[in-house]
């Protein structure tokens, strides 16, 4: 976790909020002591509609293509 001064917030606020909003966590210091933390929110889900819409959209699978493929692939030893 990286410790940033008040000033360094103050002074580079965009900078700071673009590492935090892809995935940072940040300390922030007054006079090199840890007063606070910033951390990006928690992403919501999907909805319920938006996950239905998405998957109506995916490609039908065949349950015996999929067994076979799987089966040239994998290491029948395990």
């Amino acid at each position: 976790m990286d410790k940033i001064s008040i000033r360094e917030l103050r002074n580079n606020g965009g900078k700071i909020i673009d590492r935090i909003s892809h995935g940072s966590i940040l300390t922030i210091t007054r006079s090199g002591k840890e007063v606070a933390e910033i951390h990006p929110l928690a992403v919501s889900g999907l909805s319920a509609e938006t996950l239905v819409s998405h998957w109506r959209l995916l490609p039908e699978i065949d349950a015996r293509d999929l067994r076979a493929d799987i089966d040239k692939h994998s290491n029948s030893s395990l």
